[in-house]
């Protein structure tokens, strides 16, 4: 699975090439269109070309400089692409996105199934990987078993008392790990919805460059963020630096913790059920910490997944080698990861550096030779990562979905089922711009999609993402 220099090229040709392609979008705002949509990542794009193919006019308007939004494929920093954000697409034989990559050519690849766990400076024994797998089934099922009753509880609170050594990595895998938040501030209902990560691919080129190639013709204009929206009466718009738009309809994509915070103004207000919430909806932290090994001194395979036995939150998954090449990255999350991004880029490689110096020996810190690090809790244009509800807080997912007079809100906090995933996000953007389509009389009732019906029907696993 190693990276040829041919294939490293041609995806940096389609990175490069991409990236020409979102930045030529910043083209002067018109005064009106049918639907105005905020948000330029996987649901704005979704919901745009869904409208662009009805044959109504669309504009798109994103506050960053790059289509993708927490999609974002870094070419510069390393030899090969260096996914920011969204780095998998799970499920890949019915995961519209995987489909709609292979169509635009890009270039995916299997993920290898199943992870590495560390003990120490050693590999666990097969019996001891057995041990926690059994260990990782009953946490789960406990926590299914409890999002069957009536009350959302905390995951923490129904977690079998007898996990013993496997407690922290239980913590991490189910918790931080795969939804940016520790068990004690996690929903069981919204963790029993979790879609399964069973199986995964990725992109040579990059997650963000998928996206700014779906966005390939659409009225993209970056750079551009919006400061108020008005969704209701006759003079419905969004107000942004460069100019108002007027509208029919308006599709809201930005994050649950942009639009609790005020950054945007709603006239009218928004109603206090849809804050409440966003609110209860807020994203979780989740970071990537990414370093360039030469000489694989990890001893690892190709994009290979490793844990360890960790005995407190402080704890980290590491993928090695990514496309075959010398980028190994370590992802923090949860309460530790948030506490860790807000002390800066330079604490979190230094952690980075220590954990692996732990796991393998002290010769990985000579071994570094570039570093980098992601802290989207700081990114203005989307504060955090990806949306999780608090407990109590899953049936918010369906409060997002109702529409408010001429606006639909999407996103990947706005599906209840597919949450925290690029498809999740695509579906949302697909049934808000359904919605925005019936609201001016574009259509009359659009059926779901195929993927849509696909989704409900999914079973869950228990792999680490």
């Amino acid at each position: 699975m190693r990276m040829t220099r041919r294939e490293f090229l041609s995806a940096s040709a389609a990175f490069a090439a991409a990236t020409r392609m979102s930045m030529a979008h910043a083209a002067p705002l018109p005064r009106e269109a049918d639907v105005v949509v905020i948000g330029a990542g996987a649901a704005g794009i979704a919901a745009a070309r869904r409208i662009q193919a009805a044959n109504r006019k669309v504009i798109v308007v994103e506050a960053s400089g790059a289509i993708g939004g927490r999609c974002l494929a870094d070419a510069k920093a390393f030899d090969v692409p260096f996914d920011r954000g969204a780095r998998w697409l799970y499920n890949p034989d019915n995961n519209a996105m995987a489909k709609l990559a292979r169509n635009a050519g890009i270039d995916v690849f299997p993920v290898p199934p199943g992870q590495k766990i560390r003990i120490g400076r050693r590999n666990a024994r097969a019996g001891e990987t057995e041990q926690f797998l059994a260990t990782l089934v009953r946490a789960k099922r406990a926590i299914d078993e409890a999002a069957r009753g009536k009350a959302d509880v905390a995951c923490a609170s129904v977690l079998p008392g007898d996990l013993d050594v496997w407690a922290g990595a239980t913590a991490f895998v189910l918790g931080a790990s795969a939804t940016g938040k520790d068990l004690k501030n996690l929903s069981a209902m919204d963790a029993a919805r979790a879609p399964e990560r069973n199986t995964a691919i990725g992109s040579r080129q990059g997650l963000g460059v998928l996206l700014a190639t779906l966005g390939q013709g659409l009225p993209v204009s970056l750079s551009t963020p919006a400061s108020r929206v008005v969704w209701a009466g006759r003079d419905v718009g969004v107000e942004t630096p460069a100019g108002r738009i007027g509208a029919r309809a308006i599709v809201v994509t930005v994050s649950s913790n942009v639009l609790a915070s005020g950054n945007i103004r709603f006239t009218p207000d928004l109603p206090k059920r849809h804050l409440d919430a966003a609110a209860k909806l807020s994203l979780g932290s989740y970071d990537r910490i990414a370093l360039w090994l030469p000489g694989n001194p990890l001893g690892l395979g190709p994009d290979e997944p490793l844990i360890e036995q960790s005995r407190d939150s402080g704890t980290a998954l590491l993928t090695a080698n990514a496309n075959g090449s010398s980028l190994c990255t370590i992802d923090v999350a949860g309460s530790f990861g948030r506490d860790l991004s807000a002390q800066g880029e330079g604490a979190m490689i230094a952690f980075a550096t220590e954990w692996l110096t732990g796991l393998f020996g002290n010769d990985v810190a000579a071994a570094v030779k570039r570093s980098a690090a992601t802290r989207w809790n700081a990114a203005p244009h989307v504060l955090g990562a990806m949306s999780a509800a608090e407990p109590g807080g899953q049936p918010s997912r369906k409060v997002l979905m109702e529409p408010l007079g001429a606006m639909i809100l999407a996103g990947e906090a706005a599906h209840e089922t597919l949450w925290g995933t690029v498809d999740g996000a695509w579906e949302s953007g697909e049934r808000a711009a359904d919605e925005a389509l019936r609201r001016i009389g574009a259509v009359r009732d659009a059926p779901p999609s195929a993927s849509r019906r696909k989704s409900h029907s999914r079973k869950r696993g228990h792999g680490i993402p």
